[in-house]
């Protein structure tokens, strides 16, 4: 498809800008009038509109309007031989890409080019990637986003299980988004109208774990004073997910299994037994086959929850997925911020693509997050953004601001391709001092060069 559509009266002017542009590389269609080339000017066009200003019948500025009517984020680059500073700040307030003067120079003209293409790339694309997502939340719900095969394949047998009364074993690493999966159970079965109670098996106290679960009587421990319902209890007729269920004590496992196989539970201090209609998730990080056989799980609960299985991908195997989450996380994180959404570059989509995400989803998220609420300063350099945000744990204080420090030269280095003196003057730092850092870091300029 043609990129650049060219726009002027004068055939001396199209014939040499159009000549310019074909030598370096353009796709270009040339016009004689702004009502040849309206017809080309639809929405989602791969291109860009390069108009005169002065022209008869209809002058650049209304073509840009009616332009900008079929697509107002459509780049639109005016050329003048009558420019003046008030034309020209009217022109960009009005939507203009930028204004060029004649003469103008062809260098100029083709960066202002290349530039508004890239522009139009990065449209395009977020409104591909956000007609995606609307897609997929009308079609499938909000929760599991992604094409990946492994990632359709689970959304199939979520669907296909929903309704089954099976209890489900979810398998994944931590942050793939184990418990969305139980959320999306919940929500496409016909428990929807119910409860849907998570607890982290992990985040409870081992002596305080069978009342969570069971609820407990009055006076039935030392610190028992009033009736307590337990989350077995307050999910029934919905859902329960377990999550970090390989953390649950032994002495609690015997008592889960025989809800699950009984369905029918006793509060604790009680000998009523209480009828459940309940299904249980259980979400794991480890293999609980292997920590059966280490005598670390019991093997019988285990057998007990693995009816259904559903294994939750890693993010690098998933690769493909990675810039439509991390644009949805985009999104989300400027709503909620009120801030626009900034635009995903070739060379920070490369660096998510690259990375290997042992966090996941969730590093993910958190990274989208920072991208957005740092802005401009910070998103140019996806990867010092990722390095000065994962600082490792156990470090001392001293250590942490080293780590960081050295972050955030790397970046400041990347962003003006190893130039020193733009480098300091960013910083705010004399050359002594940034020269002493970068040696302290091993930083050599010629490793930013481009």
């Amino acid at each position: 498809m043609t990129k650049l559509l060219l726009v002027d009266d004068e055939k001396i002017i199209r014939d040499s800008v159009g000549q310019s542009l074909l030598l370096a590389g353009f796709q270009v269609e040339t016009f004689a009038s702004a009502a040849e080339v309206l017809p080309k000017l639809q929405v989602d066009f791969d291109g860009l509109l390069i108009t005169d200003i002065r022209m008869p019948e209809m002058d650049g500025l209304e073509l840009m309007e009616q332009a900008h009517q079929r697509d107002a984020d459509l780049p639109v680059i005016l050329i003048s031989g009558h420019a003046d500073v008030a034309l020209a700040v009217n022109a960009i307030r009005d939507g203009a890409y930028d204004l060029l003067e004649k003469p103008f120079a062809t260098n100029e003209l083709i960066e202002t080019v290349r530039r508004a293409l890239e522009k139009r790339r990065l449209t395009l694309e977020n409104r591909a990637l956000k007609a995606e997502l609307a897609e997929q939340q009308t079609r499938l719900g909000p929760r599991i986003i992604g094409q990946a095969p492994s990632i359709i394949a689970l959304r199939k047998m979520i669907a296909r299980i929903a309704n089954v009364d099976a209890d489900v074993l979810v398998w994944g690493e931590t942050g793939t988004g184990k418990e969305l999966v139980a959320r999306s159970l919940h929500e496409q079965s016909k428990r929807r109208n119910h409860n849907y109670v998570a607890i982290n098996c992990g985040a409870i106290p081992a002596n305080l774990i069978d009342s969570e679960l069971f609820g407990h009587e009055a006076g039935a421990f030392t610190g028992a004073k009033s009736l307590r319902i337990g989350k077995f209890e307050h999910a029934n007729g919905g859902t329960l997910f377990l999550d970090e269920i390989e953390s649950m004590p032994m002495t609690t496992q015997m008592p889960l299994l025989r809800v699950l196989q009984e369905r029918h539970i006793e509060r604790l201090g009680s000998n009523q037994l209480l009828p459940l209609d309940i299904r249980v998730i259980a979400a794991t990080k480890v293999d609980l086959k292997e920590a059966a056989e280490r005598a670390e799980f019991r093997r019988d609960l285990y057998y007990r929850l693995n009816v259904v299985t559903l294994e939750v991908p890693p993010l690098r195997a998933r690769r493909e997925d990675i810039p439509m989450l991390f644009q949805h996380f985009m999104l989300i994180a400027a709503a909620r911020s009120e801030l626009e959404v900034p635009p995903l570059a070739s060379k920070a989509l490369h660096v998510l693509l690259g990375h290997d995400w042992p966090g996941n989803i969730r590093e993910l998220r958190n990274i989208a997050e920072r991208y957005v609420l740092l802005g401009d300063a910070y998103s140019y350099d996806l990867a010092a953004l990722m390095n000065a945000g994962g600082v490792p744990d156990g470090l001392s204080l001293a250590d942490q601001v080293a780590y960081y420090e050295k972050a955030l030269i790397e970046q400041t280095l990347n962003r003006y391709n190893g130039n020193i003196k733009l480098t300091m003057e960013a910083l705010d730092i004399p050359r002594k001092t940034l020269s002493d850092k970068m040696r302290k870091y091993g930083l050599e300029r010629g490793q930013f060069l481009e």
